[in-house]
């Protein structure tokens, strides 16, 4: 009994080690970005001061502030905190997360810094304490100590510091990313404002993104199943007038016919699969990303599956969304290997696409990334897109679905 009741104590104070490792680890990330946020205040302020000298120097810090933003949002979604859609960089409610993560998240990012380095050098003092040339303290206490019974002290008040912060580690990296939690996202119950044009924008696009979809297929049938078809019925008619002429001439028109009338049904095939596959309708998102895989030209591997069909609207952008990435990297990446993963995870649906190709891709060269994001506004998702000169390229996606 003692032994069971020994062995839960030990798991437990395991887990609440292991949770404060955790917490001092999450505590010193975000001195990087308290950081960023300190440096982002100083430049309103003086953003300000330019603006009284008529300068203007407020659009780029908005980017400036955004950028920061979306670091702190990324350090909290590996940390395991879903943030929403970022607040305009202007509002007020991001300038007081500024000022808290430059001010009170700097300070406890120090702490977690600061904290284990000094516990390490004093509980390490008893191996060279010896050495301490004369006429220095020693310790980071500001003290010398010259007796075995004072050095263990110190390597005991090392100590102490250190439990102290493994035990309070949780709290004060909740106190730390507290104010981005609350602050960098709208409110539930407040901003409607801008959820209404967050709304009609992702709507704006989304009518976009279909009108561009039905030109495309307009096109595709106008100069290629019409002028298919149009050359089948004047075969036809050719062939009618020669029957009774020249049989011979007539057959040869009538084959003509015939492949002319094939060709036209292979494109419209063409057309009604990219409007949606029948494999994603029959047998769902997974099969269809097996499909395409296969399919690609560049060795591509696929990993993850969906956890199960979705709505069918949603496995159709899923599945743009890959078709159109692959085809950007085998058209302009010069990849040897593309990756292509899938799951969910906190009641969203992710795909990601990665290539090790050249890099450089950009949405506004036109190479299918603006009318991806598009179609992921219309169902409130997102988009990231990684992609410096020399690779990798990342593409990125995440959308709320509903089984």
């Amino acid at each position: 009994m003692r032994t069971t009741a020994a062995s839960a104590l030990s798991r437990q104070l395991a887990a609440r080690s292991g949770a404060g490792v955790q917490a001092i680890g999450a505590l010193a990330s975000g001195l990087g970005t308290a950081l960023f946020a300190l440096l982002t205040v100083l430049g309103w302020l003086g953003a300000g001061v330019l603006r009284l000298a008529g300068v203007r120097a407020l659009g780029p810090m908005r980017r400036v502030t955004r950028a920061v933003a979306r670091c702190e949002r990324d350090r909290l979604e590996r940390l395991g905190h879903e943030i929403g859609p970022l607040l305009e960089p202007g509002s007020r409610r991001v300038f007081a997360w500024l000022v808290c993560h430059a001010t009170l998240g700097l300070l406890l990012g120090l702490l977690g810094i600061v904290v284990p380095l000094v516990a390490v050098r004093e509980l390490s003092y008893p191996l060279w304490w010896r050495v301490v040339p004369a006429g220095q303290t020693g310790t980071a206490w500001g003290t010398r100590l010259n007796t075995w019974p004072g050095v263990l002290a110190d390597a005991g008040l090392g100590l102490g510091w250190l439990l102290l912060l493994l035990a309070a580690g949780p709290l004060l990296a909740r106190i730390q990313m507290g104010p981005a939690l609350r602050l960098l996202t709208p409110p539930a119950d407040g901003d409607l404002s801008q959820r209404v044009a967050e709304l009609t924008a992702t709507r704006a696009g989304a009518l976009q993104a279909h009108a561009a979809e039905l030109r495309r297929i307009e096109r595709a049938l106008h100069d290629g199943t019409q002028n298919r078809l149009a050359g089948t019925v004047v075969l036809l008619g050719a062939a009618r007038r020669a029957v009774a002429r020249d049989p011979e001439k007539a057959d040869a028109l009538l084959e003509r016919a015939q492949q002319a009338a094939e060709a036209a049904l292979a494109e419209l095939r063409t057309v009604v699969r990219t409007v949606l596959p029948p494999v994603v309708a029959d047998h769902g998102l997974d099969a269809a990303l097996a499909t395409l895989a296969a399919n690609c030209p560049i060795e591509c591997r696929l990993h993850g599956e969906s956890g199960g069909r979705l709505a069918l609207s949603l496995e159709a952008t899923a599945y743009f969304v890959v078709s159109e990435a692959l085809t950007n990297a085998v058209r302009h990446s010069r990849a040897h290997r593309i990756t292509v993963e899938v799951g969910r995870a906190g009641g969203r649906l992710g795909v990601r696409v990665s290539d090790d190709g050249h890099g450089g891709a950009d949405e506004a060269a036109g190479t299918g990334l603006a009318g991806i994001r598009q179609r992921v506004a219309a169902h409130d998702g997102t988009l990231k897109v990684s992609s410096p000169r020399g690779g990798p390229t990342t593409v990125e996606v995440w959308v709320p679905c509903v089984s």
